[in-house]
């Protein structure tokens, strides 16, 4: 979807983008090879095709941080058939809701074939060298919470990586609500031992744990591991949809 995309172009908007489309033009090489063929002024449509020229470049070389300043942050799921073999699913757990009052007790990241996890107080700090490894970040609800809540904690993560926030291209499609809900509408289930569980659950089960209770922090850390292998299912399943409805003229 990336090389079909326009929006990122100076001067490039919405509507001038499914103008394009609508020609019968889509990637970034037709617009090169039918440049003639393309009913917008000519100043205009050579100022795309340069930047057309750059974006391939950048493209080839996977520059995930060019793309991650100019593409709207509502369209960087567009990236994701570019950069899955360079992303990580991201799902954290608090003590709370509040940056500044609040904790993280744990950090799951998936890179699509091992899951990872970061628990407080045992090796939290070294996410920080973990993210760093990734060209695509994808989350549920992390441009709201869990980003800006590993921001506050480890102020020293850039995070100049392409984002995709779930929750935004998914309720575009019709799937609205919280990660659990959207799971059933897709069909996914969970284990015996975390089904029914919510964020509530995952403070209480940190608690415990605090307690003396090592039961709890497992179930803690497979209630998060689920979590994120669930959202690469989640993007697998829904990303046509998502790519239909963006194309649809």
């Amino acid at each position: 979807m990336l090389n079909n995309t326009y929006i990122h172009i100076p001067g490039v908007g919405k509507g001038l983008e499914k103008k394009i489309w609508a020609q019968g033009i889509q990637t970034w090489e037709e617009f090169l090879e039918m440049e003639d063929r393309i009913a917008i002024p000519s100043s205009r449509k050579a100022r795309i095709c340069e930047e057309v020229r750059i974006s391939s470049k950048y493209l080839a070389a996977k520059d995930h941080c060019f793309f991650s300043q100019c593409l709207p942050s509502a369209e960087h799921w567009r990236a994701y058939s570019s950069f899955s073999d360079s992303s990580a699913f991201v799902d954290i757990e608090t003590t709370g809701l509040s940056k500044s009052r609040d904790e993280i007790t744990v950090v799951g990241i998936y890179d699509g074939k091992e899951s990872k996890t970061y628990v407080k107080d045992i090796n939290l700090d070294d996410v920080v060298e973990e993210l760093s490894k990734y060209r695509l970040l994808i989350s549920f609800n992390g441009a709201r919470f869990d980003l800006p809540f590993i921001k506050s904690e480890f102020p020293e993560i850039e995070f100049n990586q392409l984002h995709i926030d779930l929750m935004y291209p998914l309720r575009r499609i019709g799937y609205s609500g919280g990660l659990k809900n959207i799971e059933k509408l897709l069909g996914l289930s969970r284990s015996d031992g975390t089904e029914g569980l919510t964020g509530l659950d995952a403070v209480r089960l940190w608690k415990q744990y605090e307690r003396g209770d090592e039961e709890a922090l497992d179930k803690l850390i497979k209630y998060n591991r689920e979590d994120i292998v669930n959202l690469k299912t989640i993007i697998e399943l829904t990303y046509p949809k998502m790519i239909e409805k963006a194309l649809k003229i």
